[in-house]
């Protein structure tokens, strides 16, 4: 699986009043940087143990991170969802808009056994212009990803880390009842590896820009008690 596609201008158009803000999110702290945002501290969500190793989200500081982010959206299999090639700016502006937005989008990198090798966006479906498209539910979180190194493609480690990472969210998130994510449909890895980590296949939809495929995690009755 070489990627999801995003794009962070869809993402972060909605404007949300200050109020909505100072309720569900602490308008004061750095969305992205590990403070409180609208999807919690993502910083103190894992690790995770995974068949793969030991897994983490790291969100995104770009002095450390850009030139390695931006070395992955020049890889042909990741641009031609991301559509994220160029210059570092290019992708310096894409996360930075996350990054200074009001936290409904963290960017993270994602480590494994110490070693950067997948870029992920956690985001809140609900605020997402994605809820124009199909029907969302409050608190639906939503994930985009790449798997960075071609070498860890095509192995079957985005299905775990897909996996992981929803878990992640739904024992950080009480609220989520779901999580969602929307490949383009001609990304058949991807889909593959989001049905191969327990997700179905809702519908197609219709997003500026693509054909999406619609995939669905629902928290299971048990841990919903």
């Amino acid at each position: 699986m070489a990627s999801t596609d995003a794009s962070a201008d869809d993402t972060l158009d909605l404007h949300l009043p200050a109020e909505f803000v100072a309720l569900y999110g602490r308008a004061g702290d750095a969305p992205g940087r590990g403070g409180d945002d609208l999807l919690g501290r993502i910083a103190d969500w894992g690790p995770a143990d995974t068949p793969a190793g030991v897994f983490h989200l790291a969100p995104v500081d770009l002095e450390r991170d850009l030139p390695l982010i931006a070395r992955w959206m020049n890889d042909p299999a990741v641009a031609a969802y991301w559509e994220l090639t160029g210059p570092p700016s290019v992708t310096e502006d894409h996360v930075r808009a996350q990054l200074t937005g009001d936290g409904r989008s963290v960017p993270c990198l994602g480590v494994l056994d110490g070693v950067p090798m997948s870029y992920w966006e956690i985001y809140r479906a609900d605020l997402d212009p994605l809820a124009r498209y199909c029907g969302v539910r409050p608190q639906d979180t939503g994930l985009h990803l790449l798997i960075g190194e071609d070498a860890d493609r095509g192995h079957g480690l985005g299905t775990t880390l897909i996996r992981a990472v929803t878990d992640l969210v739904l024992t950080s998130r009480p609220a989520c009842t779901r999580v969602l994510a929307e490949p383009d449909v001609r990304n058949a890895p991807s889909v593959a590896a989001f049905l191969a980590a327990g997700y179905r296949h809702a519908a197609e939809v219709d997003l500026p820009g693509k054909r999406a495929a619609l995939m669905i995690h629902e928290r299971a009755p048990r841990e919903s008690a």
